[in-house]
């Protein structure tokens, strides 16, 4: 268990007991990525019905805050990088990098920051009014597989955070956390997409950046997240 403490120190801004931790006990940290997802879409979905008892609106803004609150933004600084250095990625690999390692926040960051957030406010809203806002319990826990994904598949952009992660992820962690997405997709189809996100964001770093890094992590949690919350609204749609 405590793999999933350090976890949850890591992914989440939710008090935890101090531990010491070695650098192969942070790197396993990643099997237990999906429980703490599963522990944010918790926190997000209690809030966001909180939130509902107003209206679904503000069901929806509530939930959005709660989801960025318990993470710290981590994943959207994630996106913000990433964003400003895909808009430099034209110029050359050194730029590339050194946009990544730039702590300032560009015009490409605060768009697409912004983008999501609005995304994510309006699908939000979308599945309350279908009344099913349960199955978003599942999206942080099925968007955190893509690291463990990633990790194995993707070369390392640069020794960074992001390659302290590599070969940690095993395979029965991989078909174990597959497994119990199959299960809940029973439940709630929508989640069938999340192999073809988690492909689409390796494949589109691999060609456009050329490798994985924590931003890139970061980055891609929030993409399949988004992504996941429309595959669900058109599944509930379509039922």
């Amino acid at each position: 268990m405590k793999g999933l403490v350090i976890a949850i120190q890591f992914l989440t801004r939710v008090s935890m007991p101090r531990v010491t931790v070695s650098n192969e006990e942070f790197a396993a940290s990643i099997r237990w990525f999906p429980a703490v997802g599963l522990l944010i879409g918790a926190l997000l979905a209690a809030t966001a019905w909180a939130g509902t008892r107003v209206d679904s609106w503000t069901g929806a803004l509530l939930g959005v805050i709660a989801w960025v609150a318990v993470t710290g933004a981590l994943h959207l600084d994630g996106l913000g990088d990433i964003a400003d250095a895909s808009g430099a990625a034209h110029k050359d690999r050194d730029r590339l990098l050194a946009v990544l390692a730039d702590p300032h926040v560009g015009s490409f960051a605060v768009v697409t920051i912004g983008l999501q957030l609005l995304a994510k406010l309006v699908l939000l809203h979308a599945l309350i009014e279908m009344a099913v806002l349960e199955a978003v319990v599942l999206v942080p826990l099925a968007a955190r597989i893509g690291p463990l994904v990633w990790s194995r598949w993707l070369p390392d952009l640069h020794a960074g955070l992001g390659s302290r992660f590599r070969r940690a992820a095993r395979t029965i962690d991989l078909a174990g956390w597959g497994a119990l997405l199959a299960v809940a997709a029973w439940f709630a189809p929508g989640l069938l997409a999340t192999p073809m996100l988690i492909g689409g964001w390796g494949w589109w770093v691999l060609r456009r950046i050329g490798g994985i890094s924590g931003d890139g992590h970061g980055a891609g949690i929030e993409i399949v997240e988004s992504g996941l919350l429309f595959a669900l609204a058109i599944g509930a749609r379509l039922t």
